[in-house]
């Protein structure tokens, strides 16, 4: 039997968080998430061979964690809402 869920969005959440990057990492029970803000432009610097690299600052704005059993269905959802977006705006999405 499907599940409804009714979710209560709390005023102080409402506005939402931006966040231009995303890093994903896991452990063996959890799936997170850590949405950033880009603190500035990147600065060319050298690593520790002497190569060059780029570096960027940024601020963690938000963090999710999620059980992995969860990744698979905010797989499909993002996909879906991804193509939706896609067809409304005649735009493609870049990588």
């Amino acid at each position: 039997m499907p599940t409804q869920i009714n979710f209560d969005l709390p005023a102080e959440v409402e506005a939402g968080t931006f966040a231009d990057f995303a890093s994903i990492w896991h452990t063996d029970n959890v799936f997170v998430l850590d949405f950033a803000s880009l603190r500035g432009p990147a600065t060319e610097t050298h690593d520790e061979l002497g190569e060059p690299q780029r570096s960027v600052n940024a601020r963690v704005v938000t963090r999710v964690r999620i059980p992995p059993e969860q990744v698979f269905e905010l797989a499909k959802a993002l996909t879906r809402e991804l193509e939706i977006w896609e067809q409304q705006t005649g735009k493609r999405a870049t990588s």
